[in-house]
């Protein structure tokens, strides 16, 4: 744990941290008093702090450190990357070998087929380069009105300005004026907490089918581009579609000729126990846009694929112009290319998907008989190696706790304390999405180490009586 404000020595790499770093997804105030964890290194599924005590990383860092904290191979493709050919851009039809080979990879292994890759740095830029190319299109094809985007409420997309408008989380467009016009949100297809009493999983499906096709008509259908999903929410809450959802999701946008973008910066490589998400639950978007595991996170890369008849669009409208006036100085960087090359040809080796399917087969078993009959627990959710368990104060009600007494977050503390770096979502829900090369006995004893944090929770909380028993 971080020492107190009185034991953060001056001129520690806490105190400067204090002085001088300003650290997203952080209260600014709080971090002024407690200070950082500082991390010093890593080690397969594990990461040391300063002072050396390990930690089981239990969320991969941000859902994306795939092969661990210390793979030499991708250190080796960086450095030898990095002395052949350190930088060059991808601006006036300028290319490099790894930007080639990385892009012929991913549409070699895209799940359905994808015309063309364009690369960019992270998820958030690869889903705003998304919204671009869909206006781009309808542009391009004569439908300017056409312009609208629909995500969903608890959707997570990024923090960019038009990735974080698509985003349907409060905290992403408090204070921030966002969304922007033109953003809107249809149903979070939840079924514990969205479901009517005794309502199928298919049935509220259908409701959040019709949800949709009632928004898109009273928008008016030849003003409605494109719809951003992702196959498992992550940031809103790890939230597993009902079955049918995208089945029937996708007869309401293809019936009002409304675009798919399968956002796959999560689920895609492995994680859901198919390469992509879209595989698990029968997605076949237009355009699909991934990150995170694309290169294992040790490099910043992200990519968009988009398919035949979007790329047809764009092309159409460059020539129009005179160029596609859209991109970064570091799309297609060479070294983080070439490390995303290793770390696809390591996800080959290693057959990822199989062992995500032994591995994430007993997280999720393990994590059910451990935990789906605690008393602090109303549901565990979950498939391949990303899932969760919701902490609420009334099982029978499905009743979450008040935000205002943060009990996920004191619960990430005590796994902290435990040897577990935890992730608290909103909503009361911790995260599981540990690197996927973690094995079957590191499950159990990240498991172990999660449970007597849960179990200290609980008696705390039983104390303060906020509890329904």
């Amino acid at each position: 744990m971080t020492p107190p404000p009185s034991a953060v020595r001056a001129n520690s790499a806490a105190a400067r941290d204090i002085a001088h770093a300003l650290h997203p997804y952080t209260d600014l105030v709080a971090h002024q008093e407690a200070g950082p964890m500082i991390i010093s290194r890593g080690e397969g599924v594990r990461v040391w702090d300063e002072s050396g005590r390990d930690y089981i990383e239990s969320v991969a860092g941000l859902w994306c450190a795939s092969l661990g904290f210390s793979n030499e191979r991708l250190a080796r493709a960086a450095y030898d990357q990095m002395r052949k050919l350190p930088f060059y851009h991808a601006f006036t039809a300028k290319s490099h070998e790894p930007l080639i080979d990385l892009s012929e990879m991913l549409i070699e292994r895209a799940p359905v087929p994808m015309s063309k890759v364009f690369l960019a740095n992270s998820g958030s830029e690869a889903n705003d380069s998304a919204v671009k190319m869909v206006w781009y299109f309808n542009n391009a094809v004569g439908r300017p009105r056409k312009k609208k985007l629909i995500g969903r409420i608890k959707g997570y997309h990024g923090v960019t300005v038009a990735a974080s408008s698509l985003t349907g989380l409060p905290y992403n467009h408090r204070s921030f004026d966002l969304p922007l016009p033109g953003f809107l949100h249809t149903t979070t297809p939840h079924h514990y907490h969205g479901a009517e009493s005794g309502e199928s999983e298919e049935a509220f499906a259908t409701r959040c089918a019709e949800s949709l096709d009632q928004l898109i008509i009273a928008e008016g259908p030849d003003t409605v581009a494109a719809m951003f999903a992702e196959p498992i929410m992550g940031a809103g809450g790890v939230i597993v579609p009902p079955r049918t959802y995208f089945e029937k999701i996708q007869a309401v946008l293809r019936r009002h000729d409304v675009l798919l973008v399968a956002d796959e910066v999560i689920c895609g490589f492995g994680r859901t126990g198919s390469y992509w998400g879209s595989q698990t639950f029968g997605i076949e978007p237009d355009i699909i846009t991934c990150a995170k595991a694309l290169s294992a996170a040790y490099l910043p890369i992200s990519a968009v694929m988009v398919n035949e008849r979007v790329f047809e669009g764009l092309a159409r409208e460059s020539h129009e112009i005179g160029t596609f006036g859209h991109g970064y100085t570091y799309s297609g960087h060479p070294v983080p290319a070439a490390v995303a090359v290793e770390t696809l040809k390591i996800y080959d080796e290693i057959n990822i998907v199989d062992h995500v399917q032994t591995v994430g087969a007993h997280l999720q078993a393990e994590l059910r008989r451990r935990f789906a009959g605690h008393e602090l627990v109303g549901e565990v959710r979950g498939v391949g190696m990303i899932a969760a368990m919701e902490l609420v104060a009334d099982r029978d009600a499905r009743r979450n706790f008040d935000p205002k007494q943060k009990v996920v977050g004191r619960l990430t503390k005590l796994c902290e304390q435990h040897g577990v770096i935890a992730r608290g979502l909103s909503g009361d829900t911790l995260a599981f999405s540990p690197p996927l090369i973690m094995t079957t006995t590191e499950v159990d004893e990240m498991l172990d180490r999660v449970e007597p944090a849960l179990d200290e929770l609980t008696v705390q909380l039983r104390r303060e009586r906020l509890t329904v028993v």
